[in-house]
């Protein structure tokens, strides 16, 4: 009994509990966060449904050709990609807060000083370079890095929820956009761009933490960790990463479908739709209202895709998503008409459910191949990603240049995707 006791008194004290994580059974802060994440990529998403309502304009009042105007977006696409690797790395070093927050500044800063262009390079450095660089850092390699931190269980759900957040910010802006660049020129839409941006940076600076052990709390599901120690050499360890995902398999075929993803998405639809069916007499309204609508159904899929990535082969999905999308492109030729007709609908719901469908599966397997590494490799898939969107976004404008419409584009997407779900199929399982 002695021995026992002395033994008791000379042992170390026993470390701290750490606090329950949901004290008193409210709502973890994990959702919170997440709400606040959905938030901030709405009020960051009207760059996003600008450039495709700027073509037209752009070319009527300074006689820009479509090629130059959508060597701009492209640029834009292109750094939108280029830019999310390092950024991930950067929120590990220096804090998701000050990136996004920074971030959020860049695009509004960007996007007013189109205001003032006169000329076809200045359209490139501030919606390309500046809005493009801004963008990139609200990627979605923020939604994996907010994922990652703050989710153990439900990843998937969450995931597709702040996917579709992208989608919500669509259905928003678009309506109001092309309302204004109709009715008051294309400057104000700029304008209202810059506003919508500054508008979500209090709610980043005062309501988002970096990381749940800010808290004292663990992840949502998790068990509770102490903070990491930030890594110095955010670019190092964004091109060390790359260069060691780089001898793998799995990341070159991620890599190839995500790039025919952004091809068929943002290079394609979102920055050509609107011009497409203005050329077969469809008023620019009305075409952007139903860009919107594919929001509308793109948040339902996406979230019921992230609800799928928890419960069956994200590989699998991934080859569904594509096929499906490859067969519903080559149809849309033939479905453009001056007013809005059933089989055109019926279009955009089919296509709309499975805009950014891939996203959840897609940063599942980024995750199941490469662990803690995995947002930064999600950062160089979505770069693949903008630059699929960048070279489509720019043969788009030239295809339209050379040949009149934009028939052959949509053929060419729609084999595209049928060679992005094959390659799906080939991903190993680990």
């Amino acid at each position: 009994m002695t021995q026992t006791a002395s033994n008791a008194a000379s042992a170390p004290p026993a470390p701290p509990t750490p606090p329950d994580p949901r004290p008193g059974g409210r709502i973890h802060r994990a959702w919170s966060v997440a709400a606040v994440s959905f938030v901030t990529i709405i009020g960051a998403a009207a760059f996003a449904s600008l450039p495709g309502l700027l073509i037209e304009p752009l070319h009527t009042e300074f006689d820009w050709s479509r090629g130059t105007i959508a060597f701009a977006v492209s640029v834009n696409l292109a750094l939108y990609g280029l830019t999310a690797p390092f950024a991930a790395a950067l929120m590990d070093r220096f804090g998701i807060r000050r990136v996004v927050a920074l971030a959020l500044l860049v695009i509004a800063g960007g996007s007013v000083a189109t205001v003032w262009m006169t000329a076809p390079w200045q359209l490139v450095l501030f919606w390309g370079v500046l809005v493009g660089l801004g963008s990139g850092s609200m990627a979605l390699a923020f939604a994996a890095t907010v994922t990652n931190r703050w989710f153990t269980a439900r990843r998937g759900l969450v995931t597709g929820i702040l996917t579709a957040a992208g989608a919500s910010g669509q259905l928003v802006f678009l309506p109001l956009l092309s309302w204004l660049v109709e009715h008051h020129g294309w400057r104000p839409a700029a304008v209202t761009v810059s506003l919508s941006a500054l508008a979500v940076v209090p709610f980043v600076w005062l309501l988002l933490r970096d990381h749940p052990a800010d808290l004292g709390l663990a992840p949502y599901g998790g068990v509770y960790a102490d903070k990491p120690t930030p890594a110095p050499g955010a670019a190092r360890r964004a091109l060390t990463v790359l260069f060691k995902a780089a001898r793998t398999g799995p990341f070159w075929l991620l890599a190839g479908t995500f790039a025919i993803c952004g091809a068929s998405t943002n290079g394609l639809v979102r920055t050509h739709f609107v011009p497409a069916a203005h050329d077969h007499g469809m008023p620019v309204t009305a075409a952007a209202g139903l860009l919107a609508v594919i929001g509308v159904f793109d948040v339902v899929g996406t979230v019921a895709s992230g609800w799928f990535t928890d419960r069956f082969e994200a590989r699998r999905l991934l080859a569904v998503y594509y096929a499906l999308r490859g067969i519903s492109l080559l149809f849309l030729p033939m479905l453009l008409a001056p007013s809005v007709r059933p089989p055109l609908i019926f279009f955009i719901v089919f296509y709309g459910l499975d805009w950014v469908a891939t996203v959840p599966p897609t940063i599942a397997l980024c995750r199941e191949h490469y662990g803690e590494d995995g947002a930064i490799v999600f950062g160089w898939v979505l770069a693949s990603h903008q630059i699929g969107a960048a070279v489509v976004a720019f043969l788009g404008g030239l295809a339209r240049d050379a040949f009149g419409s934009y028939d052959v584009v949509w053929y060419a997407s729609g084999a595209l995707c049928a060679m992005a779900a094959l390659m799906a199929m080939v991903i190993r399982r680990r």
